[in-house]
């Protein structure tokens, strides 16, 4: 009885739970299908208003499309009325060049009828002419020809004549005025430098201190300096003999420290020496370097500048190489600035133009080409290394300051006083200059003046003309220039005197 009425009770519970369970599957479903037409509803709205927004969008686009084609529209009305209004303005301006090229062709059809009439006239009177005259058009032509030629030559001649004076007067006196001005603007002073140094000292008991035991001391003294010392009887003082000046100046010094000291031994000689030796060449690069700093000259290698102070010991023809160097470079740098050109390089090479003069060793060519191959050496430009080897005529001139350190040296070196000159060589040269004018015929006396600056020659009348006069000065000229050396220039001044003598009695 339990378990049927377990069983009954379970089939109850199941058709129970299954009423219940369709009951509320019903009551779900309803409620889907509620949700479901409202979604749907919502959906459709949606979708309606998607639409609505693309279809604005689109009439949007389609507005705006509408409006940049009527804008083209316009642009391309604009143009073709523009093109239409340039097409007719290209008609009239056509139309006016028909015109134009119409009565161009008149004027020419007129002009060419003209020119036959004028052609026809010419032909008359050219016949007239040949009929008065007795001869044809082509003989007259040809005189014509040959009296013009004759008459423009002789015009040429004159003014070619005038304008070489003119150039040749106007040159002369720019150069002097150029050369006076810079040479008025310095002052220098004149050194005079020999081959020999003397020594003084306080009384002759020193010079057999200075000869030493069996002359060693003397000797040693000669051997550190390479110089010639001479002991002599001349009272109170020692002659101090060598061709360079910078060991004379060492002796010199040495002799003082030596004298002063009282110590005159050969250990001692050589530290003094060694000593004074290091002072001198100490004082040649202070020397150098105070020099470029007066003239401005700065960038110079440190070797060019030990050569500039060398240049303090150094003469040329008794005139003092450092001043010669100075006075050079002031006048290039006065000549320059007058002519408008680089006044610093000018200075600059007219410093350098004899700085192979100084070198150390010795080279068996010009001292132009020894100074050119030490500024390409040490780092010179081109137009420097250029002066510093033409200045006189080794290599070709490439620059403007070339012939600018060239004149100047002259200038510098032909200064009266800057240089002596030996009394023998002087009166050669001066008779040089009168035998090579008497050697001329017609030629009667001759002088040369002014140190041979200036040479007069006297010719007889009867022999030369004052035309052979002016050709024999030209040649006297060329001849000296040619034949002798001489300092400057030398001018030539020929004088023919007719004298008619008559006595009253």
């Amino acid at each position: 009885m339990d378990i049927l009425f377990v069983i009954i009770a379970f089939i109850a519970g199941v058709a129970i739970s299954y009423v219940i369970l369709r009951f509320h599957k019903n009551g779900i479903i309803k409620k889907a299908e509620e949700d479901g037409e409202l979604i749907k509803k919502n959906k459709l709205l949606e979708a309606k208003e998607k639409f609505m927004a693309m279809k604005e969008e689109k009439e949007k686009n389609l507005r705006q499309q509408e409006q940049k084609l009527q804008q083209a529209y316009q642009r391309n009305k604009q143009h073709e009325q523009q093109l239409s209004s340039k097409q007719a303005e290209l008609q009239k301006q056509q139309n006016e060049l028909q015109q134009d090229r119409q009565q161009i062709e008149q004027k020419r059809n007129a002009l060419n009828n003209r020119t036959e009439e004028v052609e026809k006239l010419q032909r008359q009177v050219l016949q007239r002419l040949e009929d008065v005259s007795g001869m044809s058009a082509e003989e007259a032509h040809k005189q014509l020809m040959e009296s013009m030629k004759d008459e423009a030559k002789t015009s040429a001649m004159a003014y070619i004549n005038d304008v070489m004076d003119e150039a040749r007067m106007n040159a002369t006196k720019e150069a002097k005025k150029i050369i006076i001005q810079s040479i008025q603007r310095l002052a220098s002073e004149t050194a005079v430098e020999n081959a020999v140094s003397v020594f003084h000292i306080d009384n002759d008991e020193v010079k057999g201190r200075i000869i030493g035991r069996e002359g060693r001391n003397i000797r040693t003294l000669e051997a550190c300096t390479g110089v010639e010392i001479i002991v002599d009887d001349t009272p109170e003082c020692i002659t101090l003999s060598a061709f360079d000046p910078v060991r004379r100046e060492i002796a010199r010094l040495a002799l003082h420290n030596l004298v002063q000291d009282g110590r005159i031994h050969p250990s001692r000689i050589e530290e003094v020496v060694a000593k004074v030796k290091k002072q001198v060449e100490d004082e040649i690069i202070e020397v150098g370097k105070r020099t470029t700093i007066d003239l401005g000259v700065h960038g110079l290698h440190p070797e060019l500048v030990r050569m500039v102070g060398r240049m303090k010991y150094r003469s040329s023809y008794g005139q003092n190489l450092l001043m010669h160097a100075r006075e050079t470079a002031n006048l290039c740098a006065t000549m320059a600035s007058e002519l408008g050109l680089n006044a610093k390089s000018a200075r600059r090479a007219g410093l350098l133009h004899d700085i192979g003069k100084v070198y150390d060793e010795d080279l068996e060519m010009p001292h132009a080409l020894v100074g050119k191959n030490l500024c390409e050496k040490y780092g010179e430009k081109p137009d420097i290394c250029n002066a510093v080897g033409a200045h006189h005529d080794e290599i070709e001139m490439t620059t403007p300051i070339a012939p600018i350190v060239q004149s100047c040296d002259a200038i510098s070196g032909a200064r009266p006083g800057a240089r002596r000159e030996i009394v023998e060589a002087y009166i050669k040269r001066l008779k040089d200059l009168e035998d090579l004018a008497l050697s001329y015929p017609g030629v009667r006396k001759t002088y040369a003046l002014q140190a041979g600056r200036e040479l007069r020659v006297i010719v007889s009348a009867d022999k030369i003309s004052d035309k052979d006069s002016e050709v024999l000065s030209f040649d006297l000229a060329n001849k000296i220039q040619n034949e002798l050396t001489y300092p400057g220039q030398v001018r030539i001044t020929v004088i023919r005197e007719t004298r008619s003598i008559s006595f009253a009695k």
